[in-house]
């Protein structure tokens, strides 16, 4: 193979990850799996697209080896095929954001209110959970949180929230998280604290989000001291 053959290969397998992650319901998906596997159904209900669409996505993913699968029973169950496929999510969300205006502007209705953002680093934020000065709630659904979460944060799905305000101290700050940027479980949890006179806000990090700055997360059997 000649020098021009074989870059023409080389490009080609790299241009395979570009096509398998040019569908926007590919690169939803690919946030959803790094909060921890899933099967197919429960992935087609958050996507709001049929099981037949979802799974040809899904297979898409797979031939660029990005996901992998296994059978449990009736179900196919997906996971990424490594922390790296997050790592790609949240650095191919992070190039858009910074050089596309309308992802910007779009963004940015999403957070129309700064003082509803955490108003510490990331770093500030881990020392001032691990002392106890706010409280970190994961408001995802139990089994994401179970499958990895931020350091001390405590698990707080949003359908419960409402019937587990007297586990919140009132005299501390409440600080929310869901899956990322464009994720809106902890908006509506911070406008459900709010309305009930708590000190609240929330900070754009996902699981994902997190791991890419370099920061730890706690793991089943693992907790983070």
């Amino acid at each position: 193979m000649n020098n021009r053959a074989l870059k023409n290969v080389l490009y080609e397998q790299v241009a395979r990850i570009g096509k398998a992650v040019s569908s926007p319901k590919r690169l939803e998906l690919l946030e959803l799996l790094a909060q921890g596997e899933k099967a197919v159904e429960m992935l087609a209900n958050e996507l709001s697209t049929d099981i037949k669409l979802t799974s040809a996505h899904l297979r898409a993913l797979k031939e660029a080896r990005l996901v992998t699968s296994r059978r449990e029973g009736k179900y196919i169950i997906y996971r990424l095929a490594g922390s790296d496929v997050a790592g790609l999510w949240v650095s191919l969300r992070q190039v858009a954001e910074e050089h596309l205006l309308e992802l910007k502007v779009a963004v940015s209705q999403m957070v129309a209110d700064p003082a509803k953002l955490a108003a510490v680093s990331r770093q500030t934020l881990l020392e001032q959970a691990r002392r106890g000065e706010v409280i970190v709630i994961d408001v995802r659904p139990r089994d994401e949180y179970e499958t990895a979460h931020l350091p001390f944060a405590r698990s707080m799905p949003l359908e419960e929230v409402e019937q587990r305000l007297s586990e919140l101290p009132r005299d501390r700050e409440i600080v929310a998280y869901c899956r990322g940027p464009f994720c809106l479980l902890s908006d509506k949890a911070l406008a459900l604290l709010i309305a009930r006179g708590y000190r609240a806000s929330k900070i754009l990090d996902g699981i994902a989000e997190w791991q890419a700055a370099g920061l730890p997360v706690e793991l089943p059997g693992v907790s983070f001291l």
